[in-house]
């Protein structure tokens, strides 16, 4: 599916994650998610909540598989681990990069990096990485 495509089926279908992102960038090996945030992505402490940046990840493994098999809204999340690195910046957007680890006729597993690009640094920090795994709903 092309970024287009992507996010046209994702705003159609999940309009409920409006607020999550929007598909940045599709290649054939990654997609990737960028998302701007505001106050209601925002914890006490002024940081990007652990809620936000798990949804971050979840849609962008959803995306990385709807790139490689098509639309298919019944495919669904049956695993998600993440791990938060570094505390993020609120005032800093945030990309997150989905890559297939494994993709079967049933299940299929991702990997998501987020990461931020802080003002006082020239390379991304990695503040969270993901694993989740889905389950694919037969086409029909």
């Amino acid at each position: 599916m092309h970024k287009n495509e992507l996010n046209d089926f994702l705003n159609k279908h999940f309009p409920q994650i409006q607020n999550t992102g929007a598909v940045h960038l599709v290649t054939e090996r990654e997609v990737i998610f960028s998302l701007h945030p505001d106050d209601s992505h925002l914890r006490p402490g002024n940081t990007i909540s652990g809620p936000t940046m798990m949804a971050l990840a979840d849609v962008t493994a959803y995306g990385t598989i709807l790139n490689r098999i098509g639309p298919n809204t019944m495919t669904v999340t049956t695993n998600l681990n993440i791990n938060f690195l570094h505390k993020p910046q609120a005032d800093v957007p945030m990309l997150a990069r989905g890559s297939l680890l494994k993709l079967g006729k049933r299940l299929a597993i991702c990997e998501v990096a987020i990461e931020q690009t802080w003002p006082t640094s020239t390379e991304p920090t990695l503040v969270a990485h993901c694993t989740c795994t889905y389950s694919i709903a037969p086409q029909t």
